[in-house]
């Protein structure tokens, strides 16, 4: 599949402003890596080097700085893991399962006699709340989006792809 040369990306800030829907982009787009910036607050899903699309003001844990530990620390992970899964029906509207801990994560909390935690997941707004995208971190250690941009999202991303999720 060849994508025409000009840019394909699409930026929404997911911070309640008054854009609600993502620019939409070629039924055949497909990602096959995805990138978190947590300091810039970016999500970027690639196909091959071509950027095809592109989430600002994304919101994190209520800790958002550092990487994830143990269960509670409300720190998204930081690395590189996969999406393993995803579940149309989640307490938020859509979610996409970060393989987060991996060996690594659960062998370090298990040194310090604590849990890793999990269910760690990109997704939209909690289901049946009223009003506009959350505009600050409220999750326990997920990735938040406005409900737009995770049905965008869903629809590119498939199960398996790397997700570098970097401070």
């Amino acid at each position: 599949m060849r994508f025409p040369l000009a840019p394909l990306f699409v930026t929404l800030a997911a911070c309640g402003s008054a854009a609600s829907q993502p620019a939409p982009l070629p039924k055949e787009a497909k990602a096959d890596r995805l990138l978190v910036d947590k300091s810039d607050r970016l999500l970027i899903a690639y196909r091959g080097e071509r950027e095809i699309a592109r989430y600002t003001g994304i919101r994190f844990g209520d800790a958002p700085e550092g990487h994830k530990q143990f269960e509670g620390d409300e720190r998204t992970p930081e690395g590189r893991y996969t999406i393993s899964g995803r579940n149309p029906k989640s307490a938020y509207h859509l979610s996409l399962r970060i393989s987060y801990p991996d060996a690594a994560d659960r062998a370090y909390a298990r040194a310090q006699g604590r849990s890793p935690g999990g269910d760690i997941f990109i997704h939209g707004q909690p289901n049946r709340r009223p009003g506009p995208t959350l505009a600050s971190d409220w999750t326990d250690g997920c990735i938040a989006l406005s409900d737009a941009e995770i049905e965008q999202l869903w629809d590119i991303v498939p199960d398996g792809i790397p997700i570098t999720i970097r401070p």
